[in-house]
């Protein structure tokens, strides 16, 4: 029979260690991240440690002088400028506030994901912030309440960044930038200039920033009556390699447009080379405009008219917002504003 904490009955090290086959100073090791274990333990022990709902005591760490407040920035790709940005933020505003911050990149995967959140769970960490669009299904719904309800028991907050919100009652704040109203204003932008065949280079249909930029651009269509060519929508993802591949496609189809709309300054990159590849000018031939005004947008030849979005400001935002709730607050919904850039990427049809 395994023994029992008597704090409110919680499990123990030791109920976990005897729960997956090893000792406890193995589940030590596994939680604390600090020594070599091979992968087949590794799983054992996490897998004990969601089955029995255990959370490592800080109290020790912090009576010895390790218990400096830490706080969790989650994302898909560390290597996208504009969520470099968002984690300058949240190092900054943790910095200040005197919390140590720790990133980590997933690539997609969502046990990586997991891992590393059941890890900031068991450390206790001030706040978990989840960076990044997604697929909005049920699945993904029901996984993230569960991380939600789960950081909130150790007295953690769990804070999604662009990500869909939970509805109504989970302990979580989501912080969103209007990336509808940003579409809809840079297309409205596009189309006074007399452009009528807009070329929109998108990303994954089921991804949800995509799709509010795809309904941007098309609401800004259809508030002036036009009624969109869908073969003008092409979808990829938010790298600048998909931007130069889509270009190229909707150049060899000989799709005909005036205009190009990319989804993010990366796309528009890449397309922007294409279309140079192609012997075609921008704007003198087609106009182009991207979205998330990223620093080297202003640096591309012409100049990128986009959507800029506070990403350094949602990254502080995110910190001061965690830290200012209790980790059982019910859900808490922030929205930011954009607003267009205008440069030179973009001219008026026959200029």
């Amino acid at each position: 029979m395994t023994r029992k904490s008597e704090d409110a009955g919680r499990s123990t090290i030791r109920d976990v260690a005897a729960r997956a086959g090893v000792s406890a100073s193995t589940v030590s090791r596994v939680l604390g991240g600090v020594y070599p274990v091979s992968a087949a333990t590794r799983t054992r022990v996490l897998r004990a440690v969601r089955e029995m709902d255990y959370v490592a005591d800080a109290r020790a760490k912090a009576i010895a002088g390790a218990g400096t407040p830490t706080l969790a920035f989650v994302l898909e790709d560390i290597t996208g400028p504009s969520f470099a940005h968002m984690a300058q933020g949240v190092e900054r505003e943790a910095a200040r506030l005197g919390h140590l911050c720790l990133v980590c990149s997933t690539d997609g995967d969502v046990r990586h994901e997991l891992e590393f959140i059941e890890m900031m769970r068991a450390q206790r960490a001030a706040a978990v912030i989840l960076v990044g669009g997604t697929a909005d299904t049920p699945e993904y719904r029901e996984r993230t309440r569960r991380i939600a309800d789960s950081l909130a028991s150790a007295g953690s907050r769990l804070v999604l960044c662009g990500r869909p919100p939970l509805g109504p009652g989970a302990p979580v704040t989501v912080i969103e930038y209007d990336n509808e109203g940003g579409a809809y204003a840079l297309v409205a932008h596009v189309l006074t200039q007399g452009h009528r065949r807009v070329l929109f280079l998108g990303g994954r249909p089921d991804h949800t920033t995509a799709q509010g930029r795809e309904r941007g651009y098309l609401a800004a269509h259809r508030a002036r009556g036009l009624d969109p060519d869908p073969e003008l929508l092409l979808h990829g993802d938010f790298t600048r390699d998909s931007g130069h591949r889509l270009m190229r496609q909707a150049l060899e189809r000989g799709l005909e447009f005036t205009a190009v709309v990319a989804a993010t300054d990366m796309v528009a990159a890449g397309a922007l080379t294409a279309l140079h590849e192609a012997g075609l000018d921008v704007p003198g031939d087609v106009s182009l405009a991207g979205y998330d005004d990223i620093p080297f947008a202003r640096d591309l030849h012409p100049a990128l008219t986009t959507v800029h979005v506070p990403y350094e400001e949602l990254g502080r935002l995110a910190v001061r917002t965690a830290l200012g709730h209790t980790a059982d607050t019910a859900d808490e919904h922030l929205l930011l504003g954009t607003h267009v850039v205008v440069r030179g990427s973009v001219a008026a049809v026959g200029d």
